[in-house]
């Protein structure tokens, strides 16, 4: 059962087939985000991983699609191909920007993507030219409390990303002191208490991270075929 916004409780049937049960499901409590419209889809729950197996199976509105490496357009092509749901790709910001960045970014758009990501280095100039290339919401990853956000709307910026690890609640209160109405994602944590603590400060949509959970689902069913 599951709660309306009057209070009532209302029932969702789920369906799965034989072959496709085990899926990662996200914490039902990002339900109570308000969710972001792009394209006239609500997003709420964002599965941050780079592994396509997880991203073939989960129940989350979006992915990020980010990671550490120069953005390359076959890793995004690999996620696109598997991906059932919207994606929000990486296109640097660090190392890789101005017109690489771009490059990749029309890249994206052109394989569905819904957002393309900056990540927190991300100069002035790079946004600018990104927003001159793409159609697609431009998303900045706040790291910290050290940049002017109002230049980086600016110049572009359509969403915020807030990553400030144990300081992304009082980091996500802190943009919405500022623009109360300005579209955040944020990292919600590992727990219920922590998700909801990131939504109450003022996240509309939470991502997720999904370290371990292959091998723990592999592990499990392997549990299951020794007892055969």
């Amino acid at each position: 059962m599951e709660k309306q916004d009057n209070g009532t409780e209302q029932f969702i049937p789920e369906l799965y087939s034989e072959l496709r049960q085990s899926i990662i499901k996200m914490p039902k409590v990002i339900k109570k985000a308000s969710g972001i419209q792009i394209y006239g889809k609500l997003i709420k729950s964002i599965i941050y991983s780079m592994d396509v197996a997880v991203i073939a199976n989960n129940d989350a509105d979006a992915i990020l699609a980010v990671y550490p490496w120069t953005p390359n357009t076959r890793i995004l092509s690999a996620i696109s191909t598997v991906s059932q749901v919207p994606i929000l790709a990486g296109i640097g910001g660090g190392l890789t920007s101005g017109n690489r960045s771009s490059r990749l970014g029309s890249f994206a758009e052109e394989h569905g993507a819904f957002g393309v990501v900056l990540n927190g280095p991300c100069d002035l100039d790079t946004i600018g030219i990104v927003n001159e290339t793409v159609d697609i919401p431009i998303i900045y990853t706040v790291v910290n409390d050290k940049r002017n956000l109002q230049e980086l709307i600016d110049n572009g910026v359509d969403i915020f990303n807030v990553a400030g690890g144990k300081e992304t609640t009082n980091l996500v209160r802190w943009v919405r002191e500022q623009f109360p109405e300005f579209p955040i994602i944020a990292s919600g944590g590992q727990n219920d208490e922590q998700i909801l603590s990131t939504i109450e400060a003022g996240a509309n949509a939470i991502t997720y991270t999904t370290y371990g959970k292959t091998e723990k689902y592999f592990q499990e069913k392997m549990e299951q075929y020794r007892k055969l």
